[in-house]
């Protein structure tokens, strides 16, 4: 099935709004086996708007409209839909009582611009809104099918999740089942010539995308059952771990943070950190943690030499090296550790992106008592924490193999 999406709203196009729903449904699609053409953005405007539709309803099977359906003048995605089909809308006894009654409980007196929420064409049924007050189209006509949902974020999930997923899933001859698997220390390019042999399989299908955390490798399998796209998921994943190895630290909604805190966790350890070019987002991230409170002991930020000096570090460490150095981010690391009776001590020190070092720099150190660690890493915050929370694994795990 070719799928369209169609994101409606002028504050989609002046970018005074995120268009998330967009990406929502991208990622919902993929496990119904249904394969997304187009994703087209158009302002409140019925003529653009019933120009989009007609394009999509020529060339799509499935269209997913979003935004739109609210209740004044500039909300016209039913309008669209109906000149676009050529029906006329009227109201629905059934809608109107229960947008009165919805009102009612709110204490509100239904504004009568909330009418046009109630009406109705031939062809298309209304989709319940728990969240809001804005009921959904369900239409087809032609073989062709038309889904119109609302724009906020919670409103569209909840309706897509208990109204149009369930009912979509129904229809579906495939499944897609999808795996990503994530990397850290290698960039994009060298992930892609390590896997570069599967690229050749057209099923499972093979991607590769730089995010914050690292590199991450997207495998999806086609097939009648989820069984069998499982199995196709498995052998390629195994064949995919064989090449990237240790680089990769871990799977689909797997986050560093996580993983590292739940190797913490597991070893009964605790972690300090003392951070300078971070500062305090390494700390913040591993707080977000739940399990955070049994593990983390506190974060430092040290962003003057004096404050360095202050939580523990050698002046004269400082004086010889340099604040950017590998030699005081070991220092800090240890100073973090003892300072706070901490297992593991972590720190951050770096400069900012000059002529001479257009990146910057960053460095990581380590210290667990019997070792100590720093790294070179470039000076973008995100990678940073994510460097930082995979040395961090990295030196977890090898302790196991002691």
């Amino acid at each position: 099935m070719k799928a369209e999406i169609i994101s409606i709203g002028t504050e989609l196009l002046l970018g005074e709004v995120t268009d998330t729903n967009a990406s929502y449904l991208a990622t919902q699609l993929l496990p119904l086996g249904i394969d997304l053409y187009w994703v087209s953005g158009v302002g409140d405007n019925q003529d653009r708007l019933v120009e989009v539709l007609k394009r999509a309803w020529q060339r799509s099977e499935l269209i997913l409209a979003t935004g739109g359906l609210g209740p004044t003048g500039d909300d016209l995605t039913r309008e669209a839909i109906a000149e676009m089909l050529g029906e006329k809308m009227e109201i629905e006894p059934s809608l109107e009582r229960a947008l009165r009654e919805r009102f009612g409980r709110m204490g509100i007196e239904m504004p009568l611009s909330n009418l046009k929420q109630a009406t109705i064409i031939p062809s298309a049924k209304p989709i319940p809104n728990a969240a809001g007050t804005a009921p959904g189209w369900w239409v087809e006509r032609d073989g062709r099918l038309l889904l119109a949902m609302p724009g906020p974020p919670r409103e569209l999930q909840e309706m897509w999740q208990k109204e149009v997923q369930p009912r979509l899933y129904q229809r579906s001859a495939s499944i897609i089942v999808s795996r990503t698997i994530k990397t850290v220390g290698l960039n994009e390019a060298a992930v892609g010539e390590l896997v570069s042999p599967l690229f050749s399989i057209t099923n499972p299908t093979f991607g590769v995308y730089a995010k914050p955390d690292g590199i991450h490798l997207r495998l999806a399998a086609k097939a009648e059952d989820r069984k069998q796209a499982e199995e196709m998921i498995a052998e390629s994943e195994v064949k995919i771990r064989a090449v990237l190895g240790d680089y990769i630290w871990g799977v689909d909604d797997d986050t560093l943070e996580t993983v590292t805190g739940r190797l913490l966790v597991e070893k009964g350890l605790t972690l300090a950190v003392m951070e300078d070019s971070s500062g305090g987002w390494l700390a913040a991230s591993i707080s977000d943690i739940p399990e955070s409170p049994s593990f983390f002991k506190g974060g430092l930020v040290a962003c003057s030499n004096e404050a360095k000096v202050a939580f523990g570090v050698d002046a004269e460490i400082i004086s010889r090296y340099g604040a950017v150095s590998p030699e005081v981010a070991q220092a800090m690391a240890e100073a973090v550790k003892t300072l706070l009776k901490a297992d593991i001590g972590i720190s951050t020190t770096g400069i900012k992106e000059t002529r001479e070092t257009p990146m910057g720099i960053t460095y990581i150190g380590i210290a667990d008592g019997s070792s100590s660690v720093a790294v070179g890493r470039a000076r973008r915050k995100q990678m940073v924490i994510s460097s930082a929370l995979f040395e961090l694994r990295k030196l977890l795990l090898s302790s196991e193999k002691k």
